[in-house]
């Protein structure tokens, strides 16, 4: 479609150039609207950037264009916050242990910093230095996993916040242990006892309420057949109810009682994993206070939408995209009303 019009030029006689009047209507480069601009960047949001460039008849390369024009006016309007409760984890944005760090701000449920080459102490302190002293200074939580690079730069960065241990990571790793148990029990039986082991991983591993009716079937035969896998099913499904206590006391008491439960079992990956728990206790201990309750799985839902993201595109090139859409895709949509803002 082509809009024929006129408009003003005017040669200035101080300047010696001809200035062109400025339309309100029209962005900078002159193929297209500030409407059709937001109207692209908000298909973005739901589809790929190739099927909204099938939609609406125009080169895959305008539509990021269009993208990347309408998504840092999302970030300006929402602005970097001054966060109570941070969100540290890393996501590998290639093959080849390639991170990038992931800042979200726990109480309003979104990422606000995508950052850093890697995942040492010197990436995360980049996020210190883009907050700035005077809001680093109001962060009295963080939630992270055991990574030492973080808890350091913690420290010497806001020193104040304290620290809690992620959940989840601290279960997949209880996880990794009910599996390296599932091996040894598999290359301790004979051939012929290994018939319930054999292919169960995915149903020892998953949560009783998630598994079919086959599943759980199998589950029961694979318990009753194996002691140890029994044994150490139990102690791991029993373990996440620690963090429901209200008070460190009755929390200490009840690991102590799970610790003590080990005795006798031979269960030397569970072991390893509860000298592990001693010695970041006093961040998981952290959680049991009222006053830091915050949401653990916020974190890892924001890491799963993350990858989702990257598979929907098949993987990003421009890394700065990537980190644009990782932070606009948890904003609001702009309303009409920023139609009248230059894009």
């Amino acid at each position: 479609m082509y809009v024929q019009f006129e408009r003003w030029r005017v040669s200035c006689p101080r300047c010696r150039s001809v200035c062109v009047a400025r339309l309100d209507w029209l962005a900078k480069n002159p193929r297209f609207t500030q409407r059709f601009a937001m109207h692209v960047g908000a298909l973005c949001r739901e589809m790929t950037n190739k099927a909204v460039a099938e939609a609406e008849r125009i080169h895959d390369r305008t539509v990021k264009t269009l993208d990347t024009l309408y998504m840092p006016q999302q970030v300006a309007r929402a602005g970097l916050p001054a966060p109570r409760a941070i969100g540290v984890d890393e996501i590998a944005i290639r093959k080849g242990h390639h991170y990038r760090i992931v800042v979200s701000d726990l109480d309003r449920g979104r990422p606000i910093w995508v950052g850093g080459t890697g995942r040492t102490e010197a990436d995360f302190d980049l996020f210190f230095a883009t907050l700035g002293a005077k809001k680093t200074a109001r962060i009295q939580l963080a939630a992270m996993d055991m990574w030492k690079p973080f808890r350091n730069s913690l420290k010497s960065n806001a020193p104040q916040a304290r620290v809690i241990f992620d959940k989840f990571h601290i279960m997949r790793h209880l996880g990794d242990a009910l599996d390296e148990v599932r091996r040894r029990e598999y290359r301790r039986l004979a051939a012929k006892d290994r018939a319930f082991i054999k292919g169960q991983r995915y149903t020892l591993l998953s949560h009783r309420a998630n598994l079919s009716h086959d599943g759980r079937a199998s589950l029961t035969k694979l318990l009753k057949a194996n002691t140890r896998l029994n044994t150490a099913y139990l102690l791991k499904e029993s373990f996440g109810q620690l963090w429901s206590y209200q008070t460190e006391g009755w929390a200490r008491a009840f690991f102590e009682r799970w610790k003590q439960s080990l005795t006798w079992q031979r269960l030397t990956p569970y072991e390893k994993f509860a000298a592990m728990i001693e010695r970041h206790w006093k961040g998981i201990a952290s959680y049991c206070h009222p006053e830091n309750k915050v949401s653990l799985g916020l974190v890892e839902g924001l890491n799963n939408k993350i990858r989702v993201l990257q598979r929907r595109a098949y993987g990003y090139r421009d890394e700065e995209y990537l980190k644009l859409k990782i932070v606009a895709a948890f904003l609001p949509p702009l309303t009409r009303s920023a139609e009248k803002d230059p894009l």
